[in-house]
């Protein structure tokens, strides 16, 4: 793996991404920095290396890229009717290691269903 220099941006956007708990976009990240002089292209090309790197994870939420430091997986359950989106954290994911050979590093599913309001109307 190549190693990237580090820069003072490169030093701030890792000491910011330790302040989100939960999944963040290159937006919320620009502005919970954005007096410290860091642009945005800069962040979005920093992210890509640390997704690179292995110190953040990317997964695709909206038709948009979202990150995260601390979680592994990120499911939703989409409803075929109304189209109602729902994040889910599933308890288990590790059977899926046994079927895939090499690491899993991290999760993304989607899955389609009746949720429970639009099951009702039946």
């Amino acid at each position: 793996m190549k190693r990237t220099r580090e820069t003072r941006q490169k030093k701030i956007i890792e000491d910011a991404v330790k302040h989100f708990t939960s999944f963040f976009n290159a937006e919320e990240l620009h502005q919970y920095i954005a007096k410290k002089g860091v642009g945005i292209a800069t962040i979005y090309r920093l992210l890509t290396i640390l997704v690179s790197e292995g110190k953040i994870h990317s997964f695709q939420c909206n038709r948009r890229t979202i990150y995260s430091s601390n979680k592994k997986n990120h499911c939703h359950f989409v409803c075929e009717r109304c189209g109602e989106r729902k994040h889910i954290q599933p308890k288990k994911l590790d059977f899926l290691e046994k079927e895939i050979e090499g690491k899993v590093c991290h999760v993304q599913i989607d899955i389609s269903g009746i949720c429970e309001k639009c099951g009702k109307k039946d």
